[in-house]
């Protein structure tokens, strides 16, 4: 009678670290790749089974996730607390905005938006690199601040009014598939970046001993840069993104949730793995739209849900989840 004993299923498929695996089945591979296309289907499928109401819902959490992402990178892997979501989607609205109301199609303001917002917020934050900490984090969050006041008080982009009569991205199924689509080239090119490039062993260098990599001869603020750029970028596509999706540009953009909720995200999805804040955003952004009849409670509701995370449950859901899977035990013949 053979014997059986347990073993975790991760056993035998990493060999020296957590980028370098031996397979030998089917089983394996699909113990890799199984959580990656998990998420592809479930992003594929959830459009058809909700309404187009929920659906706009769903894109508007699509913009919002790519703010997480950015959060985490740069708070996570480069040490950088940036609160500039809303500078980030206001600059890159504005930008599309404007140049589709002078006549360039949308085809073409999203993207240069996104580049050139990048480009613009990368600027605006360079003095404040060499900052880290609560203080690189509340001169970021006062940038979006002032950019509005400014805005209210000039009257320039139309002041409180905004632009409106913009071009719209009209087919609900292209607009939710198109954002989709973005956030998943997005967290495969972090992924790669973060663990298999030699650029992300430098941002991780840079989180974890500055003065190290100072002390290489490498010049950390271009490095920090960089990082702002990938994580502006991300921004300002979506809110070049939303502004088409509405049709109209406003102080909105610049809103404070837009700072504040892919914090609430990443705590809640897990600070620890780069797609965390992505289940972190698709609880907390559908929770708070079904919970808009109470108003001003639902700050009350994410004041609750943070202490919560912050104080029992640090590690987050999604991490939380990455490890029971990668310690699931099943039966194997000795």
């Amino acid at each position: 009678m053979q014997e059986l004993r347990k073993e975790r299923l991760d056993r035998g498929v990493k060999v020296r670290c957590d980028s370098i695996y031996a397979v030998s089945s089917l089983k394996e591979v699909m113990f890799l790749v199984g959580p990656g296309l998990a998420l592809v289907l479930i992003l594929l499928v959830l459009p058809l089974v909700v309404s187009p109401y929920w659906q706009r819902v769903l894109s508007i959490t699509g913009i919002y996730v790519l703010l997480s992402i950015g959060f985490g990178f740069l708070a996570n892997y480069v040490g950088l607390v940036c609160l500039g979501g809303a500078l980030f989607v206001g600059v890159g609205g504005y930008l599309s905005g404007i140049m589709n109301s002078v006549g360039v199609p949308m085809i073409l303001s999203i993207p240069i938006a996104a580049f050139a917002g990048a480009v613009i917020c990368t600027v605006l934050l360079l003095p404040c690199l060499p900052l880290r900490g609560v203080y690189f984090a509340i001169v970021s969050f006062v940038y979006p601040l002032l950019a509005a006041r400014l805005i209210a008080a000039t009257g320039i982009f139309g002041g409180t009014d905004g632009i409106a009569g913009l071009d719209v991205l009209t087919n609900r199924w292209f607009n939710i598939y198109l954002i989709f689509f973005v956030l998943l080239v997005a967290i495969f090119f972090m992924s790669r970046l973060v663990n298999y490039e030699d650029l992300g062993l430098v941002f991780r260098g840079v989180k974890d001993n500055e003065q190290a990599i100072i002390a290489s001869g490498i010049n950390i603020t271009w490095y920090k840069a960089q990082a702002v750029f990938i994580a502006a970028f991300l921004g300002c596509f979506g809110g070049a993104y939303l502004t088409h999706l509405y049709g109209w540009v406003g102080m909105s953009l610049f809103a404070i949730d837009f700072s504040i909720l892919p914090v609430a995200a990443t705590v809640v999805g897990g600070s620890g793995i780069l797609y965390g804040p992505l289940l972190g955003t698709f609880l907390l952004v559908p929770l708070s739209e079904m919970m808009r009849d109470y108003g001003t409670l639902r700050i009350v509701f994410y004041a609750v849900i943070l202490v919560f995370f912050v104080v029992f449950w640090t590690e987050g859901i999604m991490e939380y989840l990455r490890r029971k899977y990668e310690q699931f035990e099943h039966w194997v013949r000795v």
